[in-house]
């Protein structure tokens, strides 16, 4: 009998979709990127449960098995998580979790804070430790300048400032 009239597979499996890729990086994390990651995983969690008390529906069925993918993920990321302690950074050295304040050629200050792949938002100044920017600046000194990389050209950077923020 042909496969398009035989009934679907009811089997758990077969609403299981393919896990997300993780990180090959190691999983660093400030504190608060690991309270964030607890967080997501709490409202992924509450989600699912609130769609499964739904009708059961193609729709749900596919929107649950998004849920459980996305939780699998998660538990997966905080399992990997290495957290990292701004107080045993080493002191007036760019490490994980500083805030770094630069200087370009033209005298422009920038912020960045060096956190997690998933605290990352270099729109807001918080990059990833693998980031090329984060490697340039990893190991600096006040003073120190580093060469950043971009696709448009490298760019010079004056290290001018490094805190480590109370966590």
């Amino acid at each position: 009998m042909s496969k398009a009239f035989t009934k679907e597979d009811d089997s758990p499996e077969a609403d299981r979709l393919p896990d997300l890729p993780q990180s090959p990086h190691p999983n660093y994390v400030t504190r608060q990127g690991l309270v964030a990651l607890h967080d997501r995983l709490e409202r992924a969690r509450a989600d699912l449960a609130a769609m499964q008390r739904e009708d059961d529906t193609i729709a749900s069925r596919q929107a649950m098995a998004v849920a459980k993918r996305d939780i699998r993920f998660l538990e997966e990321r905080i399992n990997r998580a290495v957290p990292v302690d701004p107080a045993q950074q080493p002191p007036g050295i760019v490490a994980f979790g500083a805030v770094v304040d630069v200087a370009d050629a033209q005298d422009t200050r920038h912020r960045y804070q060096i956190v997690g792949e998933d605290e990352a938002d270099p729109a807001t100044g918080r990059i990833a430790p693998f980031s090329p920017l984060a490697r340039a600046l990893l190991g600096a000194q006040v003073g120190d300048c580093v060469d950043w990389a971009k696709p448009s050209g490298t760019v010079s950077l004056e290290v001018m400032d490094i805190r480590f923020p109370d966590a």
